[in-house]
């Protein structure tokens, strides 16, 4: 287990990273739920009705790096997808880590897309 812990080093907060300057209220945004690890978010540009971002409040550059260097991490955002799901009753949704540019994340802050209301293909992309 060592060896994962060395994923990438990062701080648990990038004052460069836009989704660090939403956790720590830097630049207002509107939040659709929170927890004490993680807030959501719409996203800007929705690929479905309803289109919601889960973000951990601490900076990890994907899951992987959570999982390795803080558990409680990952499960904030799964609470917080459980909350959101029996909030606005979504009973059907998939849910996407994009990890790296080639899989088409865009902000390097791990974040789980939440993707609900309407019919969803498979496989995706």
């Amino acid at each position: 287990m060592e060896q994962a812990s060395k994923i990438v080093e990062v701080d648990t907060v990038d004052k460069n990273c836009l989704f660090c300057a939403f956790a720590d209220g830097s630049i207002a945004v509107s939040k659709v739920g929170e927890n004490d690890g993680a807030f959501a978010i719409n996203d800007i540009n929705p690929i479905a009705p309803t289109h919601i971002l889960i973000i951990p409040k601490k900076h990890f550059l994907g899951p992987a790096q959570a999982a390795v260097e803080d558990p409680g991490a990952i499960a904030s955002i799964f609470q917080l997808l459980a909350q959101i799901s029996l909030d606005q009753k979504i009973a059907s949704y998939r849910t996407i880590f994009n990890t790296g540019a080639e899989a088409g994340q865009s902000v390097f802050h791990a974040h789980l897309h939440m993707i609900a209301g309407r019919s969803l293909n498979w496989p995706p992309g």
